[in-house]
């Protein structure tokens, strides 16, 4: 008899566990989608003849803020991308270490540079819908806990795959969407 009802309480909890974990995935989808949208928006009223000017006030031009968020998007799919191959993954990238990211994101700059700011725009929203599909084809095990991933053990802190990716999106959208508006604010006549 107690088995049978501890069978039944385990039950009980695994369906209460999952549908947590769930709505955990959708909450985050739904706040990468939300802070992806907002910060490509501002753009919207951003002058081609401007992406690349820097103004005083403001670190990053606003073709250097789009590279910067591809530039991480990108690079968490390539650590993805590679472990699933069983390949061994160096992060940030295998030219540049942990103490070296002012030359990644120089690198960043230095890839998107020729494009223009729509289509700038148009590879952010891409990899923004790769990001939430890659989200969508983690099972909750990998999402939410820590060490399965290798990419995502890879430095001492050992985040699940969700910290990692909520940091390299919805976290900086949502900051670069405050550095975007500034930058039009000092931007206006």
């Amino acid at each position: 008899l107690v088995a049978g009802v501890l069978n039944r309480l385990e039950n009980v909890l695994n369906r209460v566990l999952i549908r947590v974990e769930v709505r955990r995935k959708a909450a985050l989808i739904a706040e990468i989608e939300l802070h992806a949208k907002r910060f490509c928006d501002e753009f919207q009223t951003v002058a081609e003849a401007d992406k690349d000017l820097l103004l005083e006030g403001v670190e990053r031009t606003p073709a250097q803020m789009l590279a910067y968020q591809i530039g991480w998007m990108q690079l968490v799919q390539q650590w993805e991308t590679a472990n699933r191959q069983g390949k061994s993954v160096i992060t940030p990238h295998p030219d540049y270490q942990w103490n070296q990211l002012g030359g990644l994101y120089q690198y960043f700059y230095r890839t998107y540079a020729q494009q223009s700011l729509s289509a700038l725009q148009k590879q952010f929203t891409e990899n923004v819908a790769a990001i939430v599909a890659l989200i969508d084809a983690l099972d909750n095990n990998t999402l939410f806990t820590p060490g399965k991933r290798q990419w995502a053990s890879s430095t001492p802190a050992n985040w699940p795959v969700w910290k990692w990716l909520h940091i390299n999106t919805a976290a900086p959208f949502k900051t670069f969407r405050s550095k975007i508006r500034k930058w039009k604010r000092l931007r206006a006549p």
